[in-house]
């Protein structure tokens, strides 16, 4: 193993890092305003590579995936950070407008989105908090918001950011989360499954890779393993699966089992993560319409779907109402959904042992589609079995479990339904909730309780926790509290651009159905099918002209934006 690069990079940044932590917050406004126009340079290319590569046909809806999770999300990232840092350097305080609530169980939770006209538009009928830790005040909430921007003399901090092989935006986000929100200077090695990005985004952070606050190492798990273990690394940030984080952590070595059964690191760098799970989606019975079952089936295939199930957030396991009359309705109808969309490889590495797996462990599985991409249901699963593989192990992949839950009322299926996902279902970094308006409302107060109780670092409501990704003034992470040596979904929050501290989870909420449908429900929004939906005909073209908005700032792309979403 050749290192001479890996060491030469992490010492130019070590040596860079003080300079960088205190260079002038205009400078850094500058830099992320040049980051998110070049993101616009290389956008279409950048899609066409990711199209390739996740084998999406050229004319397919499904690209409006990778506009939406690539190009746009790291362009309204930056632009979220910058927002930011411009109260910052006009003395405006980062929370001022933000309305603030005390929760019935006396948790503070601070309303991050919408914050503007353009949220109230392009996602209608969304809203989102993020909830601050039991015991959190107002004072210390507003006190401690962008607190790296208050140290007089900072020293800086090299961070390893080990990126993520899926969704393309992963890595370059969690790059100016370091940078910008911890004042890091960060050495960002990209995952092999999509280091064809690495010159897209070289592009983009070319000024920054200049100026020797970015370097971008190469090289595979031994390369990985040296720089995990470099003396100058300060901090590793990782994204991927818990037995990453236990490799860095206790090492691979026949000793690693009982170094993490001790809780003995190997490695005593700070490590946070974002791990995955089992991811569940809990439906609520009630009277539902054909209609309603039509766009509900669409929505928990897009939760499930949407990259082909290779999401740390895909919905893993549906758990339905046991005496819920309409519950094969909506079975019935997620298989149409699933014949109608069409057939998809499977690129991601591993997926067709993983499948195996699934089918050995489950033969009565149903396989609905067995192109390049299987797409395989599993309706019958035992919710007392509790260290069933669809319950223990994340499929990464297009993989449904189905169980159902017993509850004589909403409150006690409720219940039911959050202990089993808190205490059976590995991980806890994302939870969903599907419930009509006319049950939220007729049981307001065991859905609060629900929202509440679920241990997940975001939890959705009528929406998928794939959303909150993309509000940028949301946290994302795992709920915390997890022990180093049961990492569960990881340690620490990305994203979070109001540089919020002491945070728990963000909750986002949005339409149980689409406009102007919704109206007869007594909901009142503007938004048709959205973006994530695998079944919105125009979600490439809304995803670019997205993409152009959030590069140039100008509300030129507005009216063709309106009139793309209205017909999705």
């Amino acid at each position: 193993m050749d290192t001479t690069q890996i060491d030469t990079t992490l010492s130019m940044l070590n040596a860079n890092k003080t300079r960088w932590a205190r260079l002038p917050v205009a400078t850094k406004i500058y830099l992320l305003d040049t980051i998110r126009h070049r993101v616009g340079d290389v956008a279409d290319a950048w899609v066409a590579d990711a199209a390739e590569a996740k084998q999406i046909p050229p004319n397919s809806q499904l690209l409006g995936e990778e506009w939406t999770s690539g190009p746009y999300a790291l362009a309204a990232g930056a632009g979220a950070i910058a927002e930011t840092l411009r109260r910052i350097r006009d003395g405006i305080p980062v929370l001022e407008g933000y309305q603030t609530r005390t929760l019935p169980n006396g948790q503070l939770a601070l309303r991050v989105f919408p914050a503007n006209a353009e949220d109230r538009l392009f996602l209608s009928g969304h809203v989102a908090d993020v909830w601050m830790r039991p015991g959190v005040t107002l004072d210390e909430l507003e006190a401690n918001a962008a607190s790296f921007y208050r140290l007089d003399d900072p020293k800086g901090m090299l961070t390893l950011v080990l990126g993520a092989g899926n969704i393309a935006s992963i890595a370059p986000l969690d790059v100016l989360t370091m940078m910008f929100n911890s004042g890091s200077v960060v050495a960002l090695k990209m995952n092999p499954v999509n280091a064809y990005l690495e010159p897209y985004l070289e592009h983009i952070f070319q000024p920054l890779v200049a100026a020797g606050f970015l370097g971008f190492l190469n090289g595979g798990a031994e390369e990985g393993a040296y720089m995990t273990r470099n003396p100058l690394v300060e901090h590793i940030h990782v994204t991927g699966a818990a037995a990453t984080h236990d490799a860095i952590v206790y090492g691979t070595g026949p000793d690693a089992e009982r170094r993490k059964a001790e809780d003995d690191p190997e490695v005593m760098t700070p490590v946070t993560s974002e791990l995955g799970g089992v991811g569940p989606t809990i439906v609520v019975g009630g009277e539902w319409s054909d209609a309603d079952l039509r766009y509900q089936a669409e929505h928990i295939i897009s939760q499930k779907l949407h990259n082909h199930g290779f999401n740390c957030i895909a919905c893993q396991v549906l758990v339905l109402p046991e005496s819920w009359e309409q519950a094969d309705d909506l079975i019935a109808a997620m298989r149409e959904v699933v014949r109608d969309i069409g057939e998809r490889g499977a690129y991601y590495p591993g997926a067709d042992e993983r499948h195996a797996a699934v089918l050995k462990a489950h033969p009565e599985a149903e396989i609905l589609s067995n192109g390049a991409g299987p797409i395989t249901f599993i309706t019958d699963l035992d919710p007392t079995v509790r260290d069933d593989v669809c319950f223990r192990t994340e499929f990464f992949g297009a993989v449904l479990g189905v169980t159902r839950l017993p509850g004589d009322s909403t409150e006690s299926y409720l219940a039911n339904a959050v202990a089993f996902a808190n205490d059976t279902l590995e991980g806890n970094l994302g939870a969903n909730l599907i419930i009509h308006p006319a049950t939220a409302r007729e049981s307001a107060d065991a859905l609060e309780s629900a929202i509440a109780d679920l241990r997940y670092g975001t939890v959705a409501v009528n929406t998928w926790v794939g959303v909150a990704f993309a509000m940028n003034r949301a946290t994302w992470g795992a709920f915390p509290g997890n022990p180093r040596n049961d990492i569960r979904s990881g340690r620490g929050v990305v994203h979070n651009s109001l540089m919020l501290e002491n945070t728990e989870r963000s909750v986002v909420r949005g339409s149980f159905a689409p406009f102007p449908r919704t109206l007869r429900l007594g909901v009142i929004h503007t938004e048709p099918t959205p973006p994530f939906f695998v079944t919105n005909r125009k979600a490439a073209h809304l995803g670019k002209l997205l993409t152009e908005r959030a590069v140039t700032d100008s509300w030129k792309t507005l009216p063709a934006i309106v009139v793309t979403a209205m017909r999705g």
